[in-house]
């Protein structure tokens, strides 16, 4: 923390000063031309990577032990739910971002200029950990799958192979991140999509035994923790939860990738739109085959591997009687999860970055290659990574669900702050008659985002509801479950009480309109891109 007590405190005179801390902040510092980051990412490589980091583990194999746990309607109606939340928490930052969208913008960049400097602290610290720690998990997941073929080479060989491509995929070049995270989720697309065809003609009686499974294990009713309509309830609440991990941090990709993007008041928006939808396609549908094809009650999706053999594709694919496509499954399972590492190691060291420019984390970390990428950032968030070697000595489905739950709860805490700044932030824009003047503006606004706040706040705070059952309680599930909310108020806290920051910025205090001629100039710029043949139509409408 670089900035002094002096330049907080300033804002609580109002005017002009509450401009200038905004300014001192990070406001000017991402308008400056020395040590800036390159627009290099394209539409394609901003959709795949906020894919990326959505599909992974969580639908691969995650989704098994929801089902085994809840069984299938809940799973289906849980993902559904937590997606309805994600689009609310995308559409909101994408408005932000295609607003504002500078180079080295982060979302505690947003809070800091729209709500106050001590929530933009604790958020960015809150962030930055989550994307660090999610690395580890998803190396460990990685050295997990790998596993599965039971080579004789250790674990902390594969976890170091692993740490080592992610580290030089992130440091080459940010066009050489992008390229690497589109192939890598198109291998995942074209798994999904597979695997979807597969469900189907399985369930019409397609697979080898020829047995049309049809519905036939949808119906089986679970109830959880409870008899009756509440055990029914609190099952398809747990499945609402668990889907968090599956989705968290996902949305704010597309928002961080914005200052390295071309042409971003067209590319964020066409991204931001697509991006729920073809989750819908990916989960709604994929959750919904699942529990139609494997039943809930198969003691392989409770596997400790984690890995292939969890996964409830795999157990179908094996129940029909299709020979060798497991090994198949676990190579695109384990692209999956090197492709998140990667979108996460990203992630957090855009958010470092942007902490350093804002005077809320060292100088140190603000300096970047001359092919624009921050390598310091890079590196310290790719060494908190290497926790992933406590695998080592553990065993890695613990250390794996560990990782998963801090992780989940700072998504959580994450996107709370996200909903409330982009309250402020149109506040602000309608104090100042500015809302027509938005570029990307969604629907449901603000109620939507009204309703979504409340329930994350519930989710946060339910999460780990089964330990305060009779007979359930665990001080290691109390602690993953809600450890990260006293660190939350203990950073933001500490902030506000050292530098005496004020409780929020005023509404006619916010600035609305720094930056905001400098991007309508590079908008007026863009030229958007005409297609020739039906051929470039159908790749500009999925890229």
């Amino acid at each position: 923390m670089s900035a002094t007590k002096d330049e907080y405190s300033s804002a609580e005179q109002g005017g002009e000063n509450a401009l200038t801390t905004t300014r001192s902040a990070g406001v000017g510092s991402l308008l400056e031309e020395h040590d800036q980051l390159s627009r290099s990412l394209k539409s394609r490589h901003i959709q795949f990577m906020a894919l990326g980091g959505a599909i992974g583990t969580g639908l691969f194999v995650g989704s098994g032990a929801i089902l085994a746990l809840v069984g299938p309607a809940p799973l289906w109606m849980g993902y559904l739910s937590m997606m309805f939340l994600v689009w609310v928490v995308m559409n909101d930052l994408g408005e932000m971002a295609t607003y504002l969208p500078l180079k080295g913008i982060s979302i505690p960049y947003f809070v800091n200029r729209f709500v106050e400097p001590s929530l933009a602290f604790a958020a960015g610290w809150n962030y930055w950990y989550a994307y660090a720690i999610l690395v580890a998990a998803e190396a460990t997941a990685g050295a997990i799958l790998l596993d599965y073929w039971e080579t004789p080479v250790p674990v902390a060989v594969w976890i170091t192979i692993i740490l080592v491509v992610t580290l030089i995929l992130n440091i080459i070049a940010v066009e050489v991140f992008g390229e690497a995270e589109f192939w890598f989720a198109s291998i995942k697309l074209i798994t999904i999509v597979g695997l979807v065809i597969l469900g189907i003609v399985l369930m019409c009686g397609g697979g080898p035994n020829h047995e049309a499974l049809g519905f036939k294990y949808w119906y089986r009713v679970h109830q959880y923790m409870a008899p009756g309509s509440t055990g029914r309830f609190l099952a398809y609440w747990t499945a609402f939860v668990r889907a968090g991990f599956a989705f968290i941090t996902s949305p704010e990709l597309i928002a961080l990738a914005a200052g390295e993007t071309v042409a971003p008041r067209r590319n964020i928006p066409k991204a931001a739109r697509r991006f729920i939808y073809r989750l819908a396609v990916f989960y709604g549908v994929s959750s919904l085959i699942i529990g139609c094809i494997v039943p809930s009650d198969d003691p392989r999706l409770l596997s400790p591997n984690s890995d292939a053999s969890a996964s409830p594709w795999v157990i179908a694919i094996q129940n029909a009687g299709i020979g060798g496509l497991n090994h198949v499954i676990n190579f695109c399972i384990l692209t999956s999860a090197w492709s998140a590492g990667n979108a996460f190691l990203y992630s957090g060291s855009r958010i470092l970055y942007s902490l350093s420019l804002s005077n809320q984390a060292p100088q140190f970390f603000a300096v970047t290659t001359k092919k624009g990428v921050p390598y310091r950032a890079v590196l310290a968030t790719w060494l908190v990574g290497c926790l992933a070697y406590l695998n080592v000595s553990s065993s890695g489905a613990q250390v794996f669900a560990w990782f998963s739950n801090i992780s989940t709860i700072s998504g959580f805490i994450a996107w709370i702050v996200c909903l409330t700044t982009y309250l402020r932030f149109r506040k602000a824009m309608q104090f100042n008659n500015l809302l027509h003047t938005m570029p990307f503006r969604t629907p449901l606004q603000p109620y939507a985002t009204y309703v979504v706040l409340f329930l994350i706040i519930l989710l946060t705070l339910t999460n780990g509801f089964q330990v305060f059952f009779p007979s359930k309680w665990s001080v290691s599930d109390f602690l993953a479950a809600y450890i990260t909310i006293p660190i939350f108020l203990a950073l933001y806290l500490g902030h506000k009480l050292w530098f005496r920051t004020p409780l929020c910025r005023k509404i006619e205090d916010i600035d609305c309109f720094t930056g905001v001629k400098e991007m309508d100039e590079l908008e007026a710029m863009d030229e958007k891109p005409i297609p020739k043949n039906w051929v470039q139509k159908v790749w500009f409408w999925i890229a």
